[in-house]
């Protein structure tokens, strides 16, 4: 008697989810007078209410922000201006003179979309690598920025000395 084999093939199923992150890019931008913040949602994810506190107090440079043609800063001041309708300062309508830190709130954020804010930025070290006017990258450097998105998720990320940093989220 022969013995006959039959082989079945059991397709499986494989089940993979996908975990959509959320992410901001922030980069600064020096140019005179205007300083620039640039936030960029770099996910695929729309982020709503979003707070982000910037803080130049451990900043290699010793920055602050030259807001008026006296006090702190050096020559040229620009205050705080929102580069659109999305962003506006959650304490107030004007960042002080000589301030290191600021906060400002994002109505939304779609993905991929940035939006920004100018403001004069100087360092005020004796000797700086472009003067007091103007901030180069590794002055930024170490300076903080901590944003909080609508369910209370803090990250905290710090600048490097390309005036940039990225704060990467859990979920959406």
């Amino acid at each position: 008697m022969s013995q006959i084999s039959i082989l079945y093939t059991v397709p499986v199923l494989l089940l993979a989810s996908s975990i959509t992150h959320a992410s901001v890019a922030v980069r600064f931008v020096e140019s005179a007078p205007k300083d620039r913040f640039v936030l960029t949602n770099t996910s695929q994810c729309e982020m709503e209410n979003i707070t982000a506190n910037i803080d130049l107090a451990n900043s290699t440079g010793k920055l602050i922000f030259d807001t008026t043609a006296t006090g702190a800063g050096v020559d040229v001041f620009q205050p705080f201006e929102a580069g659109d309708g999305n962003i506006q300062l959650t304490n107030g309508s004007q960042v002080n003179d000589g301030a290191t830190k600021l906060s400002i709130k994002i109505a939304k954020l779609q993905a991929n979309e940035a939006t920004h804010f100018t403001i004069d930025v100087d360092d005020t070290l004796k000797q700086s690598e472009w003067g007091n006017i103007r901030v180069s990258g590794s002055e930024i450097e170490n300076a903080t920025i901590e944003i909080t998105s609508k369910d209370n998720a803090t990250l905290k990320g710090t600048f490097d000395n390309q005036g940039k940093t990225t704060l990467a989220f859990t979920h959406c």
